[in-house]
C-alpha cells in the first residue's frame, strides 16, 4: 500500500517553496509520494489573477516531471462547486483505496482554521495530517494540539508567496529564481501575470 500525501492548492503559479516543502516531506516522513492537487477556478469567485485550470495544472506538471516521488492530480476539476476536501478524499478513496493510503499536507496557518472545515473530525479520524511550518499569528486551537493524527514536520520555512511572484513579475522584477526553470519558461512563453 503506497502512502500518498496530498498537497492542495491553486498553485498560481507553483514555485520553489512548494517544491522544497513537498520534496522535504516525501524524503523525511513515512510518505512514499506527494501529489499536488490543483484546485479549480471557482465559478462563484471570479478571481482575475487566477489562471485557467489547465495552465496551472501544466505548470505543476512541468515542475514535478523530473521528480519520481512527486505527482500532480486534477481530480477536483470535474467535481461540482462548492467542493470540500472531505468529498475529494472520499472520491480518491473510492478510486485508489485498494492501492493507496492518503494523508493531507498543510501549512501551520491552515491548521489553525482546520476546525472550520466541513467534517474536519472525519478527516482527522481517517487521514493523517502532515503540517509544515509557516510564520503566522494565531495559536493552534487546543482541540488540535497533541492530536495523534497530526504530525509536525521540521521542513524549511519558505516565505515565498505566489501573490508576491505575480505582483513583482507584473512590476517587471526578475522573479525567475523563485520558480522551477520549466515553470518559468512556460509562464514566460504564455506571457502570464504581466
Amino acid at each position: 500500500m503506497k502512502k500518498t500525501g496530498l498537497f492542495f492548492g491553486t498553485f498560481n503559479p507553483i514555485h520553489i517553496g512548494h517544491l522544497v516543502i513537498a520534496n522535504h516531506i516525501v524524503e523525511f516522513t513515512a510518505l512514499d509520494e506527494v501529489w499536488f492537487v490543483v484546485t479549480p477556478k471557482s465559478p462563484f469567485k471570479q478571481k482575475k489573477s487566477l489562471l485557467e485550470n489547465h495552465h496551472r495544472y501544466q505548470m505543476v506538471y512541468e515542475a514535478v516531471k523530473d521528480y519520481p516521488k512527486l505527482g500532480v492530480s486534477d481530480i477536483e476539476f470535474g467535481l461540482s462547486e462548492p467542493n470540500y476536501t472531505v468529498d475529494t478524499l472520499a472520491i480518491l478513496q473510492d478510486k485508489y483505496g485498494g492501492e493507496r493510503a492518503f494523508s493531507l499536507i498543510m501549512g501551520e496557518d491552515n491548521l489553525k482554521s482546520f476546525h472550520k472545515w466541513k467534517n474536519y473530525e472525519a478527516i482527522l479520524e481517517y487521514y493523517p495530517i502532515y503540517v509544515y511550518p509557516r510564520i503566522s499569528e494565531n495559536p493552534i486551537p487546543e482541540r488540535l494540539q497533541g492530536h495523534p493524527g497530526i504530525q509536525f514536520v521540521k521542513a524549511p520555512v519558505m516565505e515565498i508567496s505566489a501573490t508576491f511572484i505575480r505582483r513583482e513579475h507584473k512590476a517587471g522584477k526578475n522573479i525567475r529564481p523563485l520558480l522551477p526553470e520549466a515553470v518559468w519558461k512556460y509562464m514566460d512563453e504564455m506571457n502570464f501575470y504581466r
